[in-house]
């Protein structure tokens, strides 16, 4: 069951705001925000999804990594509600918790997994609710963020340990606990409420395109590859302004980029598998 949040009903909220929220966010006129009223159904519909799509059953995933920040309960998992809804009654399922990171660390921790010989396959799943967590008194945020969820399989293949291997040829992580004040949510266990979502968005911004692109550097290196090698982008789709600058740090033009914020908004964890999806389906991704 969802509802629909159309920009027009944002606006009437807060009638100025239309200008700037489509300078930084990238937000088109008619883009909706679904709201789902639980976050599990999502992860369930995109698991049975992306087992259909790859050719499996249920039964051939070992695993299951649910990355989101705002689940349905403190416990279980999101995962493990999935992993039923699935019917596996084997192998293991657990949530990742990185906010607009979620989806990367999710798929590394896969690929930890796959690569340590723990699981063969494993079901990455990004899904958020983040209009649970807004103040729609708060026009700096609530037209910012939407929701969403996308999967994807990842598989272990024969590689020859080269550039030409298909998957995860390297990741690079970072986190810096210093700037928790620039962006967090007021709430959680310590405080008995929810909370709703916090931000500094210039501060944000700032670091933003400054370490996204750092960090990909980084992975390109690790690779032992550069931009000029890079065929598509598909980035964490924060705002319009934040892909921009990344892109050109990286000298990759804009058309080689992905981009869905104009469409989805921010969705955090569920944003890169929900580009990768859009990328498919527009032939950009093979």
């Amino acid at each position: 069951s969802t509802t629909e949040v159309v920009h027009h009903d944002i606006r009437g909220l807060h009638a100025e705001v239309d200008e700037l929220r489509g300078y930084w966010q990238g937000l088109s006129e008619g883009a909706e925000i679904e709201v789902p009223l639980e976050l599990a159904p999502w992860g369930d519909l995109y698991g049975q999804l992306t087992d259909r799509f790859a050719g499996l059953d249920a039964t051939e995933i070992d695993a299951i990594i649910v990355a989101t920040s705002t689940p349905d309960l403190t416990f279980p998992s999101v995962a493990t509600m999935v992993q039923n809804a699935l019917g596996m009654t084997s192998g293991f399922a657990f949530d990742v918790q990185a906010v607009c990171a979620g989806f990367v660390f999710a798929m590394a921790n896969a690929n930890a997994l796959i690569l340590s010989g723990q699981a063969t396959r494993v079901l990455v799943i990004g899904a958020e609710t983040f209009s649970r967590l807004m103040n729609w008194k708060d026009r700096g945020t609530c037209v910012l963020f939407g929701d969403g969820a996308g999967a994807v399989v990842l598989e272990a293949t024969e590689g020859q340990g080269t550039t030409a291997d298909r998957g995860i040829l390297s990741t690079d992580l970072n986190s810096d606990g210093r700037y928790k004040d620039i962006l967090y949510v007021d709430g959680g266990t310590s405080t008995g409420t929810t909370g709703h979502l916090i931000m500094e968005g210039k501060e944000v911004f700032r670091h933003a395109i400054e370490k996204l692109a750092e960090t990909a550097h980084k992975a390109l290196e690790k690779a032992g590859l550069s931009g000029e090698d890079v065929d598509w982008i598909v980035p964490h789709q924060a705002n319009i302004r934040i892909i921009e600058g990344t892109a050109k740090r990286m000298q990759v033009p804009m058309d080689r980029v992905v981009v869905t914020v104009q469409d989805h908004g921010n969705t955090s964890a569920a944003s890169i598998p929900l580009a990768l999806s859009v990328g498919k389906a527009r032939g950009q991704i093979k």
